[in-house]
């Protein structure tokens, strides 16, 4: 537990920080003081406090970007922007690193290895080298000690967690398990063999396409034999990032435009078989992770960030996705609720009213000019409205379908989202419906049709003996029945109570009008008196319910 009593000079510097931001909400929990309703700081002292607290938060705020599910999307797009302001570490640190993972000195694997780094990161640093064979690499080298930092900060964040978690808003969002979810991703990234799996098998995955050409398409190649928890040997990409490409290069008789329109277009397809066929997909594609290599082709980096979709998921977004374009509030609604790992009721009224607004802002639009990773981050945005907790994984489905369309928009200006995905979702629901293999597909559906004719007349023998000898039993379960039979409850018991004080006061008359002696008036002044207290309690707990009319 995050304690003031006992504090590291780490936790009073994060008390330092929180507190020089002015975050009011977390003062009063590191204080140990009542607080109000939780609140999150703006979107912009969220980030300060991230970057100011270090390399580790900065991660969690990345990782927190990918998950719109949680968050609306001014603050996505805030810790979208997070960059980690790491200074290198010295080369002469980073070459220990090296030979320890490598247990052999550098020169006998390196012909060449650039000491200023190509890129520095919280986790790690990236340098170009030579091996003595003469192929180019790149090596991800992490930063010493920064598995203790990660460790010592990890005990520190699940500290936090337990502390909100005693308000409304911590056991609502579950911020123990949340944090410990953050915390087990970054450690994760400790481990570059993970990473080096992940990028494996996308490329295996991507080496053969039934909507491209793979060729076209490159995700480097890992050196395992160089390769370990700490360091990371890939295939050296040369090329530059895609925003920045100048894609006249290399020349040929395509114009620029067509170029443009066929790297858009496979991006797109590639992306989709990840997403929607293969359950496996790149879950950062931001501008710096795609290149445009000097040889025309187009390649993805940097794999660390992954994420995965089940057969059913897959089946239920790609009908979302079906249902978005035909705007059908009905459908969505459905969806969504199926899409849900959450068994709280729903108020389904609201639900669908809520997809109704907020699909009528596209019914007088074109289907090119949709955003489709807008309407996404807003179906996320209206589950958490309506209390229905979505899967995780939807939260990184989210942020790569709008990193991918975003940077497609400003490669490509000019792009038709609608055309580039509506042979694709065609091809999809083909595959549902009849699979790669159609003659099994076919050959299971006879036999299931089989089974049901086979067991159909006997059923149905079933349920016609029931019916006739009167021993049928239905088992119903209606959501929120029990609000409905306490409402009922309430209107009984406060009837049975009028009824009540209306005989109490019958009687006190009736013994009043005949009382021929001083113990009979007292009675029926007693009842008049017990009739009145219990007739003003029932109008004021009327009144106080708010349900007079």
């Amino acid at each position: 537990m995050f304690s003031l009593t006992q504090t590291s000079s780490r936790q009073r510097e994060i008390i330092e920080i929180v507190f020089s931001n002015g975050w009011d909400y977390m003062r009063g929990l590191l204080t140990g003081r009542k607080t109000d309703e939780p609140q999150i700081p703006r979107p912009e002292v969220l980030r300060k406090i991230l970057v100011e607290l270090g390399p580790f938060y900065v991660k969690l705020g990345q990782l927190l970007s990918t998950r719109p599910d949680l968050l609306p999307p001014n603050y996505i797009e805030a810790l979208s922007a997070l960059q980690a302001n790491v200074p290198p570490v010295p080369w002469t640190l980073i070459k220990i690193v090296i030979e320890e993972q490598l247990q052999k000195p550098i020169e006998e694997i390196f012909s060449q290895i650039d000491p200023i780094p190509v890129a520095a990161g919280s986790i790690g640093q990236i340098h170009k080298a030579t091996l003595q064979d003469g192929r180019e690499v790149a090596l991800k080298v992490q930063r010493p000690g920064i598995d203790k930092i990660v460790a010592q900060d990890s005990a520190l964040i699940r500290g936090i967690a337990e502390l909100v978690s005693l308000s409304e808003f911590g056991q609502n969002y579950d911020i123990v398990n949340l944090a410990d979810e953050f915390t087990r991703t970054v450690k994760s990234e400790l481990d570059f063999t993970e990473e080096g799996r992940f990028t494996e098998q996308l490329r295996q995955n991507l080496e053969k396409s039934p909507w491209f050409d793979p060729r076209d398409l490159v995700i480097p190649q890992i050196y395992w034999e160089f390769s370990n928890e700490k360091l990371l040997v890939l295939e050296w990409l040369d090329g530059t990032a895609l925003l920045e490409a100048d894609i006249t290069f290399p020349k040929s008789d395509i114009t620029p435009q067509a170029r443009r329109k066929a790297i858009t277009s496979l991006l797109f397809r590639a992306f989709f078989q990840q997403i929607y066929i293969d359950g496996f997909f790149h879950a950062d594609p931001h501008p710096g992770n795609i290149f445009y290599l000097k040889d025309g082709r187009v390649a993805l980096i940097d794999c660390g960030m992954i994420g995965r979709l089940d057969p059913r998921t897959q089946q239920l977004l790609t009908e979302m996705l079906l249902a978005v374009l035909d705007l059908d509030a009905q459908r969505c609604s459905q969806l969504t609720l199926e899409l849900s790992d959450s068994s709280q009721p729903v108020n389904l009224v609201r639900l669908k009213n809520d997809y109704d607004s907020l699909l009528r802002k596209y019914y007088n639009l074109n289907l090119a000019e949709i955003n489709f990773s807008e309407i996404f981050y807003a179906i996320l945005q209206l589950a958490r409205n309506n209390k229905i907790k979505l899967p995780g994984n939807l939260g990184l489905y989210a942020k790569s379908l709008a990193n991918l369309e975003g940077v497609a928009r400003k490669f490509n200006p000019d792009i038709n989202v609608f055309e580039e995905v509506k042979p694709l979702i065609a091809d999809l629901f083909r595959r549902q419906f009849i699979g790669d293999t159609p003659l099994p597909t076919f050959l299971r559906t006879a036999l299931d049709f089989k089974s049901i004719s086979l067991k159909s007349p006997r059923q149905i023998e079933v349920l016609l003996d029931r019916l006739t000898s009167e021993s049928l039993q239905w088992n119903l379960n209606l959501n929120e029945l029990s609000s409905v039979r306490r409402t009922m409850d309430d209107s009984a018991n406060r009837l049975s109570f009028s009824v009540i004080v209306g005989s109490l006061i019958i009687g006190a008359a009736i013994i009043s009008s005949g009382a021929q002696s001083q113990q009979l008036s007292l009675i029926s002044d007693v009842l008049f008196a017990v009739a009145s207290f219990l007739g003003l309690w029932l109008t004021i707990s009327i009144l106080r319910s708010g349900r007079l009319k």
